[in-house]
């Protein structure tokens, strides 16, 4: 059984027939309008945001797998308050998130965070905070503090 992997970073949802997939893929003689349909779905949720995704086809069955990555937490926390990239400088707040939105960065990033969803939630908010974004009109680092007193619900 011979594996051929082909590792590619495209748009959440938007790979296509072309680079990086369609010119390693043809040669396989596999269906590669199946394989960028299953490659879409599988990352329609980034849409937006570049996602590394891996094709492994076994050559002698056709047969191919998926394996969508994560990208990076601080990607998704910009996409999540609609920014384009975080403070300029230590003084700037880049934007506010609140609990919610920052747990569902968490649940993104589950299979790459470690720990338990409160765990995860934390990792994300001291991501915020490298970032200079606040959560709850607070400094993340409060809110960390917060969450681990739990005066602050997670």
């Amino acid at each position: 059984m011979a594996e051929v992997v082909i590792n590619g970073l495209i748009e959440g949802g938007k790979a296509t027939g072309g680079a990086p997939f369609g010119p390693a893929l043809g040669p396989l003689g596999v269906n590669v309008t199946s394989i960028i349909g299953e490659i879409n779905a599988k990352t329609a949720a980034f849409d937006g945001i570049k996602v590394p995704v891996k094709v492994i086809v076994d050559t002698a069955t056709k047969s191919f797998r998926i394996e969508v990555g994560a990208p990076p937490t601080s990607a998704l926390i910009l996409k999540e308050l609609g920014l384009q990239k975080g403070a300029g400088s230590k003084e700037a707040v880049a934007g506010n998130i609140t609990i919610e939105q920052a747990r569902k960065v968490a649940e993104a990033k589950q299979s790459s965070l470690y720990g338990d969803a409160r765990s995860r939630l934390l990792q994300v908010l001291g991501t915020c905070k490298s970032m200079n974004i606040t959560c709850e009109s607070m400094d993340a680092r409060e809110a960390i503090a917060k969450i681990r007193s739990g005066e602050l619900k997670a």
